[in-house]
Formats: C-alpha cells, sequence, structure tokens
C-alpha cells in the first residue's frame, strides 16, 4: 500500500458519506466532503507520479474511486432535481458504455488496457467543477450560480465527446489496427 492508495481509498470511503450529507441535505458539509475528495483526485495521480509510487493497485483503484464518487452524486443530485436528467442520464449512460466495452472485449478474448483519454481527463475535471458548483450553490454560496449552466453545457459536450472518443478507440481496438 503506498501513500498514493491511502489516498484513493479514501476518495473511495468519502463516497457514502458525501451521499449521505446531500440526502440530509447537509450542504455546507456535502461541499467540503466532495471538493476534498475531489483535490485528492489530483494529489494521488501527484504523488504517485513525482514520486514513483505509482502500484497496479492504485492503477485499478483511482477509476472506481473516481466513478463511484461522480456517478453517486451525479445520481443523487438528479434525484434531488439539482442536475437535469438528460445529462444525469449521459453521464451515467457514457460510464457503462465504456465499462461495457471493456467487458465486452475481455470476453471476446480481446482484452483492452483502459488508459484515459485527454478528453476524458477534460471531462472529469468538468464534472467536478459542476458538482462543486452546485453544491456550493445549494449551500448558499449564489454568487456561483451563474457558472452551473455553462458547466452543465460543458459537461454534455465533453460527455459526448469522450463517449465517441472512447467507441472510437474500442472499435479500432476490436478490428486489430
Amino acid at each position: 500500500m503506498t501513500i498514493p492508495n491511502f489516498i484513493t481509498l479514501a476518495r473511495l470511503v468519502s463516497v457514502p458519506l458525501v451521499v449521505w450529507l446531500i440526502v440530509g441535505e447537509h450542504w455546507l458539509g456535502a461541499t467540503v466532503v466532495f471538493v476534498l475528495a475531489g483535490i485528492s483526485d489530483g494529489v494521488d495521480g501527484f504523488i504517485a507520479k513525482r514520486f514513483g509510487a505509482a502500484s497496479d493497485l492504485g492503477a485499478y483503484l483511482d477509476p472506481i474511486a473516481d466513478k463511484a464518487l461522480l456517478v453517486s452524486l451525479f445520481v443523487v443530485l438528479g434525484f434531488k432535481e439539482a442536475l437535469p436528467p438528460w445529462l444525469v442520464i449521459a453521464v451515467v449512460s457514457r460510464d457503462i458504455l465504456i465499462i461495457g466495452g471493456v467487458i465486452l472485449a475481455w470476453m471476446l478474448t480481446n482484452p483492452i488496457e483502459m488508459k484515459p483519454l485527454w478528453v476524458s481527463k477534460f471531462n472529469t475535471t468538468s464534472q467536478i467543477v459542476l458538482l462543486a458548483l452546485v453544491l456550493a450553490d445549494r449551500a448558499g454560496f449564489d454568487a456561483l450560480s451563474i457558472a452551473i449552466w455553462p458547466m452543465i453545457i460543458t459537461t454534455a459536450g465533453l460527455t459526448v465527446g469522450s463517449a465517441g472518443a472512447y467507441l472510437a478507440e474500442w472499435l479500432r481496438h476490436m478490428a486489430g489496427d
């Protein structure tokens, strides 16, 4: 176990806490926990790369922690009517598409190595910023609300673009190119 792995595990453990805070409408607490979890996503990767602490476990844990956090928050904020349903469906569908493609490739004995694409990194950043803005707005930081709709549109575009990029990569891989 490395320090980045502990940070990633802390992010994973924070998921039920932040969901519970949102369900209970403890918006400030949810905002603080989520922002710390979002920051930890960059910190664990930085430490792993900078100090040679990358591990196979971390390579699996990091995307699991990211998806658990982001998908959980999109779904719960969708149910709380803080995000439009079409965006929640797009975000969740994209992740199902990616996971389904990996499983299908594996089942067809043509496993694909998952590497995050640059558009996916922008997408994840956009999702984190959007969720932080929505939570902060619900916590009473009204000045941030003006940025929510532009971030919704940005996140939607990056989500669709990312899904398309992963689909293109998957088709190339399956075709043997």
